[in-house]
């Protein structure tokens, strides 16, 4: 019996790696694609029926005789393969017979394996292979390069030209790709459902007009960092693939309401939108992908700096928006409370919100805010610094299912709010940076150190990452304390806490400072993560006594004695250009989730 070719092999338990590490895991066959297989999204083919017509022959009958296990059904044969757990086990299963090898072979070639050259190398010549047992150009369903983004080029994905039933085509970071080669692909893919180009400087608008052309059943487009890509293709996209439901448009500067509200209109079914840093974008495109989009799930909108209240108060009156689930208003300057109000009232079921650099908003924001009630999963208020304590307080009584919550540069709270915080049961990150007002009373309410309620057991606290940086007033007992009580920690983040940058002992367990910090800044840089946080703890705890270096205790009110060591800190936070935003600490990418930059997991 003659038995298939060598092929080359997926491994099918590869998972993808997050940017965002709050992000829900994405499932086991996913690799790297931007648009992953959702709810909605339709399955790839396993070509049960085309394969086998494909291959059908006289020998049927025989081979049943001799092996009574193949008179199974295809469809029952590759409900058991998908159940294996390595390409090699498929592998073997398709020498078996030919009736197992026909009904394993799609399972094993949807995805083929790209992630070094030599693989790449024998997946062309098997696409291109003419006399193959079987067909493997028709198999290829998904296709992955961006392992290989800097070696793909035009001349590289010129084999591709016969797969036309790729359903997802990722091509991300290979900037060496032109129109050329992207249109090679597409051209006549009409199976595309997801494409992922991002970084793809060099592609234009012809580019997305040939996937206009050819692509009907377009769901994903992510064309991030695409900056020459214009209206006149978006348009033509929004016009042809009206099943389009997740679209990145991020730092296409170009873009103007023209394509989004051709998206909104002829795009009903449109889940997903980011808008990041689209700065020609006006309140027109926001109100016409809100009020068309009743399916919107997620909206970002980050620094598009021409948002105003406008953008929501003509939203239609006494319609509500319950699909939305994520709000992303990022440094939006000219947002006020009006515009806050608004959203809460019309999206009652918002879990994510950030509202960071909006500087204009009040604790009547947070008041509206409190709304959400159990909804509420994660909140940035980061840079909101007219908040005040009674708001954050009252946002905790309402709000208890808060897992994340950031309140950088909000400099009027206290230790009255952590306290409050230090309830949430949910409670796994926290930005305090630079709230240089909160002492060690609130570290101490964040280790759970005391009950609020009387005789109630005090278990250990499930925060994971906690931002400090730059809270001046802190001291190492306070924070051996938290590390003590914080068993799940994975980062600390304490640039320009005295009692640690300036101790070597200390700074030892730290990462290293990025690269592009100036000197002073690496002398302040502080933070530490993964395992430096366990050997920062283990250190602490070989002989407190003797590393506590100050004669003080951690409740020391004497602030008049530490009022020039403050001032120093701040001034060199000034003199170094830290005295903006701690990108370390506010824009840890790990933050993403649910296919988006803020997700959380729903409660179970």
């Amino acid at each position: 019996m003659s038995h298939p070719p060598r092929i080359p092999l997926q491994s099918s338990d590869t998972t993808s790696v997050s940017s965002s590490s709050s992000s829900p895991e994405r499932a086991v066959y996913d690799d790297t694609d931007f648009f992953t297989t959702q709810r909605n999204d339709s399955q790839s083919s396993l070509g049960v029926a085309s394969l086998r017509d494909m291959t059908m022959s006289s020998y049927i009958d025989l081979e049943h005789r001799i092996s009574p296990v193949s008179r199974l059904p295809p469809e029952l044969l590759i409900s058991c393969f998908s159940k294996l757990g390595s390409s090699m086990d498929l592998r073997n299963c398709m020498l078996v017979s030919k009736t197992w090898s026909r009904n394993a072979v799609d399972l094993l070639w949807h995805r083929p394996l790209c992630n070094n050259w030599g693989n790449l190398l024998n997946v062309v010549q098997s696409v291109r292979k003419e006399d193959s047992y079987f067909p493997y150009f028709a198999l290829v369903k998904r296709l992955n390069l961006s392992n290989l983004s800097d070696q793909i080029s035009d001349g590289t994905v010129q084999p591709f030209m016969c797969c036309k039933r790729i359903e997802r085509l990722t091509l991300t970071g290979c900037t060496k790709l032109t129109d050329h080669g992207v249109v090679s692909i597409v051209n006549g893919a009409n199976s595309l459902l997801a494409l992922d180009i991002t970084g793809l400087d060099a592609v234009t608008d012809h580019t997305l007009g040939v996937v206009a052309e050819n692509c009907p059943r377009l769901q994903g487009l992510n064309i991030t960092d695409c900056s020459k890509v214009t209206d006149e293709s978006l348009v033509a996209v929004a016009h042809n693939c009206r099943h389009l439901k997740r679209l990145k448009l991020n730092n296409c500067t170009l873009i103007t309401d023209e394509a989004i509200t051709a998206v909104a209109r002829h795009c009903p079914a449109m889940l997903e939108i980011d808008l990041h840093n689209c700065r020609q974008i006006t309140d027109e495109s926001i109100t016409a992908l809100i009020s068309q989009g009743r399916q919107l799930r997620e909206l970002r909108i980050a620094h598009c700096s021409l948002i105003t209240d406008n953008a929501f108060l003509e939203l239609p009156k006494h319609l509500a928006f319950d699909s939305l689930r994520i709000l992303d208003l990022t440094a939006c300057h000219h947002l006020n409370d009006q515009a806050v109000e608004k959203i809460i009232s019309t999206s009652t079921r918002l879990r994510n919100l950030v509202l960071a650099k909006c500087k204009d908003i009040t604790d009547k924001s947070v008041q509206a805010i409190t709304r959400l009630g159990k909804n509420l999963h994660y909140i940035h208020l980061g840079h909101c610094a007219q908040i005040t304590d009674s708001a954050v307080i009252q946002l905790v009584k309402m709000c208890n299912r808060i897992r994340y919550i950031d309140l950088a540069c909000c400099h009027r709270l206290t230790d009255a709010s952590v306290k409050q915080l230090a309830t949430l049961p949910k409670l796994r990150r926290i930005g305090l940076v630079k709230c240089q007002a909160i002492t060690d009373r609130s570290i101490m309410a964040l280790a759970k150190m005391t009950s609020e309620i009387p005789l109630k057991p005090v278990g250990p606290s499930l925060l994971e990452r906690v931002h400090l940086s730059y809270c001046v007033h802190l001291t190492l007992q306070g924070i051996h304390a938290l590390l003590n009580r914080c068993p799940k920690l994975t980062h600390l983040s304490l640039t320009g806490v005295q009692s640690f940058f300036m101790r070597e002992d200390l700074t030892a367990f730290c990462r290293e400072a990025p690269p592009e910090f100036t000197e002073h800044q690496r002398n302040m840089f502080c933070v530490f993560s993964g395992p430096g946080v366990n050997k920062l703890r283990d250190y602490l705890n070989e002989d407190p006594p003797s590393i506590y270096d100050t004669e003080g205790t951690m409740y020391d009110d004497r602030e008049a004695e530490d009022g020039e060591a403050d001032q120093q800190v701040t001034g060199m936070m000034h003199a170094t250009g830290l005295g903006g935003v701690d990108d370390e600490d506010m824009n840890d990418e790990d933050e993403a989730g649910e296919g988006s930059q803020y997700g959380e997991q729903p409660d179970s």
